[in-house]
């Protein structure tokens, strides 16, 4: 009997092992699969500027990046006794001007050398709503809790949400013409859009990635998306706010993102670091007794052979 509905998928090349170099942008869900990234400590990059709900927000941060600009002081604003940039998310504003700026400008100067170098770059697309800042006629990556009243909302278009990303790709390349690039649209349900509201938004984003995909090489799409909707078509796979993944729901999801991306290869080690950490994180009951000692030794030998193999890798 068969109780789910299975969506094919293709194995993909160039496979992710652990010589790979990995840049993730877009929405949390880039933070829940760079995550997973972390925890199999590959060499990893995830959104330097925070999270990033839209596409035209992942095309400015990428244009400032890959063009060498900067931010001044005039791109700075002071809300909430805090200072922000309206193309980043508030976990880079700071109370401290040159705080903020100095964060600014050394995560544009580190995306440019990790695009450079970069084996994959992931972008995942949260929305195609954005907010319009009125008094400069600019759109904005994040409001910063600035009253809605100063914004006028609006819906990309397809061709609006195609364009941001051709760009982007064409950034991308200009700094390196063979990363793969892979794009997929974030599972998560942008509720306070509006139910109906969100479905355009994810109907726009899906529709833009796939006109280009058609037009590109060294371009895949990854259906996350589908696979939380119809994959995992129950309330037991979300969170407590039934709107973002369960822990479960993303774990599956990496699980079928490994299937087709990561090496054959790189599996032996991943299962080598989950046994490193989950050392790592065991508490035990006599933490001075000389079992728990030994498994301790047994633990750093493990890390170090691995460190050995691979002295990117950092357990602390």
């Amino acid at each position: 009997m068969n109780l789910q509905t299975k969506i094919p998928l293709e194995s993909k090349d160039p496979k992710i092992d652990y010589g790979s170099e990995i840049v993730l942008l877009g929405s949390c869900f880039s933070e829940n699969i760079g995550s997973k990234f972390g925890y199999f400590k590959f060499k990893k990059e995830t959104n330097p500027f925070g999270i990033l709900f839209h596409p035209k927000a992942i095309e400015t941060f990428l244009w400032m990046a890959t063009q060498g600009e900067q931010y001044t002081e005039t791109d700075l604003f002071y809300s909430n006794e805090q200072w922000h940039c309206f193309d980043a998310h508030s976990s880079l504003s700071n109370a401290n001007k040159n705080s903020v700026l100095s964060g600014l400008n050394q995560a544009l100067y580190d995306t440019r050398e990790k695009i450079k170098s970069a084996t994959h770059i992931c972008i995942t697309l949260g929305t195609a709503w954005v907010y319009r800042l009125k008094s400069l006629d600019m759109i904005v990556a994040n409001c910063h809790k600035i009253p809605q009243r100063e914004f006028q909302k609006q819906l990309l278009s397809i061709d609006e949400s195609k364009q941001c990303l051709q760009n982007c790709i064409h950034m991308i390349r200009g700094l390196n013409p063979s990363a793969e690039i892979i794009c997929t649209v974030s599972p998560v349900r942008h509720s306070k859009d509006g139910f109906i509201e969100n479905n355009r938004s994810k109907a726009h984003l899906i529709a833009s990635v796939h006109q280009i995909i058609e037009e590109h090489k060294n371009l895949s799409y990854f259906p996350s998306y589908e696979i939380m909707m119809d994959e995992l078509r129950d309330y037991r796979f979300y969170d407590t706010d039934m709107i973002h993944p369960s822990a479960l729901a993303v774990a599956y999801i990496w699980e079928r993102f490994s299937e087709i991306w990561i090496a054959p290869r790189a599996m032996q080690t991943m299962r080598e670091v989950e046994e490193i950490n989950k050392g790592i994180a065991h508490r035990p009951f006599n933490p001075n007794s000389e079992q728990h000692l030994l498994f301790l030794k047994r633990i750093a030998s493990k890390k170090h052979q691995l460190q050995q193999a691979y002295p990117f890798m950092s357990f602390e």
